[in-house]
């Protein structure tokens, strides 16, 4: 094997503001902007945690991160309520482009891992429930180095765990602190815009690819081997 490749989970995998949806019922016509608040607020506290060097997981990441959105909609739900909310983000559904991504990675002959925020026994039961599991050959969580991307620590740790040197590394993210951190770090890195209108932060830090979604992705590694 001459490559590895780390993929993100939540925006690249599963879709995070599906849970519009379930906040619905509480949030009405604001379900869509609570859903992006929550999202945001997750990765507010990931990276303030990071920086602080006061780590909690992003299981109470995104429980406190969830009480922000409620208590700023001025939401109050109980904590049956919110227990199933957060349980929902646990079960997220995947892009559509995800299966057929990673099974042309996978016939390809990559090695595969699920590179995550994420606690690595939410990121199984989540990934399972994605019906992404089975395509991943690792499931690599920073939780072990108690930091958050995009500190250059888990990006090394991701080449350790694939058993390759940084620069056979690829990472492939949709997010752009996670595309750029990785490269700093010296990752190869694939963004996946899934919003044509996205735009990467002015810091004269490029991906070596761009895709659409997964499978585009997947087209276009071929190349790469």
């Amino acid at each position: 094997m001459d490559a590895g490749i780390g993929i993100d989970v939540y925006g690249t995998l599963v879709d995070p503001f599906g849970m519009a949806d379930h906040l619905r019922p509480f949030a009405g016509d604001s379900a869509g902007r609570l859903a992006e608040l929550w999202r945001g607020k997750q990765l507010e506290y990931t990276f303030r945690r990071a920086a602080m060097g006061y780590y909690e997981n992003f299981d109470v990441c995104t429980k406190q991160a969830l009480k922000f959105v409620l208590a700023t909609a001025n939401l109050r739900l109980s904590p049956e309520e919110e227990t199933r909310l957060v349980e929902r983000y646990q079960s997220l559904g995947a892009y559509s482009d995800a299966v057929p991504g990673l099974k042309q990675l996978k016939a390809s002959g990559y090695t595969l891992a699920a590179f995550s925020n994420g606690v690595e026994d939410t990121l199984r039961r989540l990934i399972d429930s994605a019906g992404l599991l089975h395509f991943l050959d690792q499931i690599i969580s920073v939780d072990a180095l108690r930091t958050f991307k995009p500190d250059p620590r888990v990006y090394t740790d991701l080449a350790s765990r694939l058993n390759l040197p940084l620069e056979k590394t690829w990472l492939v993210s949709s997010n752009p602190f996670d595309v750029i951190g990785g490269k700093v770090a010296g990752l190869k890195v694939a963004w996946i815009r899934r919003d044509p209108r996205a735009v990467l932060d002015p810091w004269d830090v490029s991906p070596d690819l761009t895709a659409s979604n997964l499978q585009e992705f997947a087209q276009r590694m071929i190349t790469f081997r």
